[in-house]
């Protein structure tokens, strides 16, 4: 059912947009406000498929009532109603946001047309959002468990926020989900999530990797090249173990972060970046700090929100939904049927000792899936899987 707000101090032509529009589809609930003040406390208090709005009006202007409603409720379409007079300010209102303006007395074609059409619009709004809000099916967290569902939460309420977030865990729990999660679900998740594997890269090239370097600056320099921060502007950068970042390097994050620039390696001139970031580990930071191998400064600046991913040791009971979500993931990369496991078969990968977590948990699938009967038995994960 579309609900539908009628804006409008002529009584009259309320009753005759009313009739119109509740004529055209009995589902579509249409309530009225014969003012402006009136029409934005009906739509703070309410959520309107569609609002159509006077210019002309007393105590507010229809004007004014589409500019709070647009900070209100922007995804409402609003259409204004023109007198002859207003033909001008109504076609400006095009540019504060309205989606349309009809004319007094409406045409009825053309006002039915304009409802359709600001109803659908709704509907595609409204859905485009939902699909930004959901999480890419590559990097789904799988399980139900206390620790999981807590770390689901925390991402609700931390990702919508430009608040740095740490993960903490050890390898192969899966802190790289927790960050593509973080992005996803936020308001930075049109641009891109550029990830930095602070490990992999030598220590001599980390600060040209994440800052860029100009042409000349060091030996191999042979042009000027943009760094890792300036890719991630506007959307977030992930350093993952960033445990392993040279001291000279955190000091250039450090700066980064409290001021929202950086300068290429060679260069004095100031870049300015709008980067969230997101930093992981599977280091003990605060032990780091101690033996001087890592900034205090700069680890209070990255663990605004600390996020602790749990090894797969602790959280046993989420075993049976990732085996059957590993199943059916390879079983489609590989093009055929999913295989399933019998409840003895989970029980016994239940008792292991992951050590690698969950990366090793989808290694001894796919070796399953491979080696394995049409229905995976306990024996055999024993004959194929023996830890």
């Amino acid at each position: 059912m579309s609900k539908i707000l009628i804006v409008e101090d002529e009584a009259a032509i309320r009753r005759v947009l009313k009739k119109i529009i509740s004529e055209e589809n009995d589902t579509y609930q249409v309530e009225e406000a014969e003012d402006g003040l009136e029409g934005i406390e009906l739509i703070k208090n309410n959520d309107y498929d569609l609002v159509l709005c006077d210019i002309k009006m007393p105590k507010m202007d229809g004007v004014e009532v589409l500019e709070k409603a647009k900070k209100i409720k922007p995804e409402t379409p609003i259409v204004m109603i023109s007198g002859h007079g207003e033909l001008d300010t109504a076609v400006n209102t095009m540019r504060l946001g309205a989606f349309d303006y009809i004319s007094k007395p409406p045409d009825l074609n053309r006002l039915l047309n304009t409802v359709r059409n600001a109803l659908d619009r709704k509907v595609l709004v409204v859905e485009n959002k939902r699909l930004k809000k959901k999480v890419s099916k590559n990097y789904e967290m799988i399980g139900e468990s206390e620790s999981i569902s807590h770390i689901k939460d925390i991402i609700e309420k931390v990702a919508a926020t430009d608040a740095r977030v740490l993960i903490t865990g050890p390898n192969g729990t899966g802190k790289e989900l927790v960050a593509h999660w973080l992005h996803e679900k936020s308001e930075r998740a049109k641009e891109q999530m550029i990830e930095v594997n602070c490990a992999a890269i030598p220590t001599e090239l980390i600060e040209s990797e994440l800052f860029g370097h100009v042409k000349g600056s060091f030996t191999g320099a042979n042009k000027d090249r943009a760094g890792k921060f300036e890719a991630a502007n506007g959307g977030t950068i992930f350093l993952d173990e960033i445990g392993y970042m040279s001291l000279s390097a955190q000091a250039k994050v450090l700066r980064a972060l409290q001021e929202n620039k950086i300068s290429r390696v060679g260069s004095d001139k100031d870049i300015k970046v709008n980067v969230r970031v997101v930093a992981a580990t599977n280091k003990d930071l605060n032990k780091e700090i101690e033996e001087g191998r890592f900034r205090e400064d700069l680890y209070h600046r990255l663990a605004v929100i600390l996020i602790k991913v749990p090894a797969l040791n602790d959280r046993r009971e989420d075993i049976p939904l990732l085996i059957d979500f590993f199943s059916k993931k390879i079983s489609e990369e590989q093009g055929n049927p999913k295989k399933t496991f019998s409840d003895e078969a989970v029980q016994l990968l239940q008792k292991y000792d992951w050590t690698g977590n969950i990366r090793e948990l989808r290694n001894i699938v796919e070796r399953l899936i491979i080696l394995g009967e049409k229905q995976i038995s306990e024996n055999d994960v024993k004959l194929f899987a023996s830890k």
